[in-house]
Parts: C-alpha cells; structure tokens; sequence
C-alpha cells in the first residue's frame, strides 16, 4: 500500500457495504442460509475498499499538481526577478596550482 494513502481518509465509502448487506438479508431468507450474507457483505466491502483508495490516489495526484505548479511559478518569478535585479548566477570557479 502506498505511504499517501495511509493518512488519507477511506471511511467515507459505505455505501456499497450496506447495499450488499441489504441485498443479501432477503436473499439469506429466502435460502435460509447466510451464504448470500458473507458473499454480497464481503464483496461491497471491498468495493468500498477500491473506491477509497482510487479516491485517495487521486487526491494525492491533484495535491502533487498543485505543488508542482506552486514550485513552477515560484521559480519562474524567481528567475524573472533575478533578472531584473542583474544578479550573477553564474558559478566561477577559481583554480589553485599545486606548488
């Protein structure tokens, strides 16, 4: 599992879980099993499960947009203002002879 989606929040996606679980409580009586139960509680489980993740992994790609675009603009301002103050930003490297 990726670190991001550690501290995202996933909780959010119930509702595939409690669909599965109210589809599943007729079919269990009906059958009088609790098959239909285990089988659609544990399938919207882990379809809430993906769609958390899925939601997670594209909040963290737009967060990562944003900053790359923050760190863009902040370094083309900071390169256009350099160049209005005439600021070296060539490094000069000095040579010593061995005596």
């Amino acid at each position: 599992m990726p670190w991001f989606v550690i501290g995202c929040s996933a909780l959010g996606t119930w509702v595939f879980s409690v669909a599965g679980a109210l589809l599943a409580i007729p079919v269990g009586i009906k059958r009088k099993s609790l098959g239909p139960l285990v089988f659609f509680g544990t399938t919207g489980t882990m379809l809430d499960i993906i769609m958390g993740i899925t939601a997670c992994e594209r909040e963290h790609a737009e967060r990562q947009m944003q900053l790359l675009e923050a760190q863009n603009l902040a370094t083309s301002s900071s390169s256009s203002s350099a160049e209005d103050h005439n600021l070296a930003t060539d490094t000069v490297f000095v040579e010593f002879e061995k005596e």
